[in-house]
């Protein structure tokens, strides 16, 4: 007579879900590590809230039997709510430093902006239209106290050395006054005056070389002080207007004046 034993069998192992806590705690290092970045605050917001949400899922899983590592999922966890608390940190941080920035371009922008030339002399009150050229011994004002003033031309004959001058034209000298009445110290270096004149418009040369005539400004005018210098031009003979424009330092912090000098 025969007998069938049968052993009880031991339950199979229950496989470990431990992916979740894994993951948690590598996306909570890196945005930790991000955070710590002002810049990256957006970086390590978005893996900050995806290792808090998976740590708190894997935590649920420890706590089931369906994961054995808790000491990973919690530290996953923690490390995504620092990200995230860094993130903000990180924002506030960024967004106050570029308004910060925006404000000082600004106000550069605003302290750099080209002062308005007006009229003022023979009458005629400061501010006058900046479009309108102005006459003989007027003054263009700006803002910042500098003073630019050009005389009314006078017909002189160059000398044999003197180059920039046409037989059969005419040869001008105008004088230019530049006087600082501002705070800050001018300096003049490319404060050049160009000119034209004929119904054309058309470029007057500058004549050099001739004594007692001068190229450009140069140095510096201090504060309460004046420069003075004498350029010569040279225009058709049947030109009655001379229009002479000067952009003080190459126009840089200034915009370009222009007079309308009778001639002829």
């Amino acid at each position: 007579m025969s007998y069938d034993t049968q052993l009880p069998h031991a339950p199979a192992p229950v496989a470990m879900r431990n992916g979740l806590g894994t993951a948690a705690l590598i996306l909570g290092i890196i945005g930790t590590l991000s955070g710590l970045v002002p810049l990256f605050f957006w970086l390590a917001g978005i893996l900050g809230l995806i290792a808090l949400v998976l740590g708190l899922v894997g935590t649920g899983r420890v706590k089931r039997g369906e994961a054995n590592n808790k000491g990973v999922t919690v530290t996953g966890a923690v490390l995504g709510l620092a990200a995230l608390i860094l993130s903000v940190v990180g924002a506030v941080i960024t967004f106050t430093a570029v308004s910060d920035a925006v404000e000082e371009i600004d106000k550069t922008l605003k302290d750099s902006a080209p002062a308005t030339p007006g009229a003022k002399g023979k009458g005629q009150a400061e501010g006058q239209d900046a479009a309108k050229a102005l006459a003989a011994d007027e003054t263009a004002a700006y803002d910042d106290g500098l003073e630019i003033t050009v005389s009314a031309p006078k017909t002189f004959t160059p000398g044999e050395f003197a180059v920039g001058h046409t037989e059969g034209n005419k040869a001008y000298k105008v004088t230019v006054t530049v006087e600082n009445k501002g705070k800050k110290a001018f300096d003049t270096a490319g404060t050049l005056p160009t000119a034209r004149a004929g119904k054309d418009g058309a470029d007057a040369e500058m004549i050099l070389g001739d004594k007692g005539l001068d190229v450009a400004f140069e140095g510096s005018v201090l504060p309460g002080k004046k420069a003075t210098k004498t350029f010569a031009f040279d225009a058709p003979a049947d030109a009655k207007l001379l229009t002479v424009e000067i952009a003080p330092a190459m126009g840089l912090d200034h915009d370009a004046a222009q007079w309308d000098l009778k001639i002829g």
